[in-house]
């Protein structure tokens, strides 16, 4: 019997140290997302749309914290061969300057007003395996983040409204 109850104990701590650090309001954000604005704030404070006047997205967060993030613009071309491997430099350039697509598990730092992305794979290679803290606001259904500045000072903002 103490064998049984010593793996069950061991068993139970292993899953809880794989569990995600939901802390403060991250409950509230499980659920789905639509993408309301792909903003970007120069270093002067002008603010312009990153991925087209109507970009497309979607967010989704399970209540144990695994999401997928997909951003896409709008005004991205078809490939002219209608076969994505025969496309142009410049068609394979818009196809990926065009979206940003992540996934793996997030958390939320409340102290920092935090979210922090474990990000497991990335559209763009460089992320893959690495955590990317943003800075948030949630507002009834509307959540917002800013990514960290590029090199060129810019600040991508990410809106979000949730509709489920």
């Amino acid at each position: 019997m103490n064998m049984s109850l010593s793996l069950s104990a061991t068993v139970l701590a292993g899953l809880l140290a794989t569990a995600p650090a939901w802390a403060g309001s991250a409950p509230q954000l499980a659920g789905t997302w639509v993408l309301v604005a792909a903003d970007v704030v120069h270093p002067n404070g002008a603010r312009e749309h990153d991925y087209g006047a109507a970009p497309k997205g979607l967010m989704m967060i399970d209540p144990q914290g695994r999401y997928s993030v997909q951003i896409f613009k709008s005004e991205r071309p078809n490939f002219a061969s209608g076969d994505r491997a025969t496309g142009t430099p410049a068609e394979y350039e818009a196809a990926v300057l065009g979206s940003s697509t992540h996934f793996g598990v997030l958390s939320v730092d409340a102290a920092a007003h935090t979210l922090v992305f474990s990000i497991d794979a990335a559209s763009f290679p460089n992320q893959n395996g690495t955590t990317q803290r943003r800075l948030y606001e949630l507002s009834g259904d509307e959540l917002s983040y800013r990514v960290a500045p590029r090199s060129n000072g810019d600040v991508p903002i990410s809106v979000w409204r949730r509709v489920r």
